[in-house]
């Protein structure tokens, strides 16, 4: 492994015990107030392109890199020090939407760099203070577990081994665009979370060196389970095997609805968590109404009661709901690991735990 990323993954862990990490905020929240058109999308590149593309985000690291730059920029400068790469949809399952699966490997590539970039350039100027690159593996637009078709349920619109050869491709190309970790993140189906952390294992096998790993699940309603059905606890226990640097939950509820569970995962978590909630639910008109210091009172609420070690924010949040996480989280202590009982921990869609 590069002493330089040795060295990052030293920085990292040792930054994680002395105080609470920050992570950036939404991307695509960050695109909309662009408002963005197709053209916008297509670019000189892509003018021609057979199919409309307005909605693509991941693209615009290559048709619009100076707009992607531009919210990196932002979110540093707001006091994030965990920024994610603009790939949540860049796998080549979720680019096949747009008959783009062949640009998947460029678009992380080209997306890590932007990111590395950025982040260089602050480290530059400030040599105190590291800078991380997530490189981002989203959920993709297929689920593994559960039928597309209510007349068929026993019907896949995807198997296990596809998704492996498709997040391998993009994990390869998140290192090599520089990133520092893998963000496997919004996971609500957990054997397609399984599949991408056997391809990142893969990945890193292949590249004769390994990084860190998060690993963030999604409560989708509720109810408090995943879209398969886990409570936090079952996904935590299907997932601990994998030893990553953090496990977390992201996306779907706000603060107020997700602090059970954060509180939950807190418990029963040897690794470090991580957080990173909506800006509340969407409105009718799929906007999101959670303003800054209202979210960040809630966020510094968790971050006192010892409940994370990571926290930026999902759909709906921008640089200003990231600098109030970061003001007001400044010297409250991160969440201390516990020290849990040795036990069988398995999982169906409840936690079984056997001594």
């Amino acid at each position: 492994m590069p002493s330089n990323a040795v060295n990052k993954r030293e920085q990292l862990t040792e930054a994680l015990k002395q105080r609470i990490l920050i992570l950036d905020g939404a991307m695509g929240t960050m695109i909309q107030e662009h408002k963005l058109e197709e053209q916008d999308y297509r670019g000189e590149r892509f003018k021609d392109w057979h199919v409309l593309i307005k909605g693509n985000n991941d693209l615009l690291s290559l048709t619009q890199p100076k707009i992607i730059a531009d919210i990196h920029r932002a979110y540093l400068e707001a006091g994030a020090d965990i920024i994610e790469t603009n790939t949540f949809n860049a796998t080549t399952i979720s680019m096949e939407d747009y008959d783009m699966a062949s640009l998947s490997r460029e678009i992380n590539l080209e997306s890590a760099k932007l990111a590395r970039s950025v982040c260089d350039e602050f480290e530059a100027n400030d040599p105190s203070k590291p800078r991380y690159v997530a490189g981002v593996l989203g959920p993709t637009s297929k689920t593994c577990s559960i039928s597309p078709d209510v007349n068929d349920p026993g019907y896949r619109n995807i198997n296990f081994d596809k998704l492996v050869a498709a997040y391998v491709e993009s994990t390869l190309a998140l290192m090599e665009g520089g990133a520092d970790l893998i963000l496997i993140e919004t996971i609500f189906d957990t054997l397609n979370a399984k599949a991408a952390s056997f391809a990142v294992e893969e990945a890193f096998e292949q590249a004769g060196r390994s990084l860190p790993v998060m690993i963030s699940g999604t409560i989708t309603d509720a109810s408090g389970r995943t879209l398969s059905g886990q409570t936090t606890e079952a996904f935590y226990n299907s997932i601990r095997h994998i030893k990553p640097l953090s496990i977390g939950l992201n996306c779907a509820l706000g603060p107020d609805l997700l602090r059970q569970y954060v509180e939950e995962l807190s418990r029963v978590c040897e690794t470090f968590t991580s957080v990173h909630p909506n800006a509340g639910l969407p409105n009718e008109f799929g906007e999101y109404d959670l303003e800054a210091p209202e979210m960040a009172k809630e966020i510094i609420d968790w971050g006192k009661s010892g409940f994370i070690n990571i926290v930026g924010g999902c759909c709906g949040t921008t640089p200003a709901h990231i600098k109030a996480f970061a003001k007001g989280l400044s010297g409250v202590k991160p969440r201390q690991l516990p020290e849990l009982e040795v036990r069988m921990r398995l999982s169906g869609l409840e936690a079984c735990n056997l001594n």
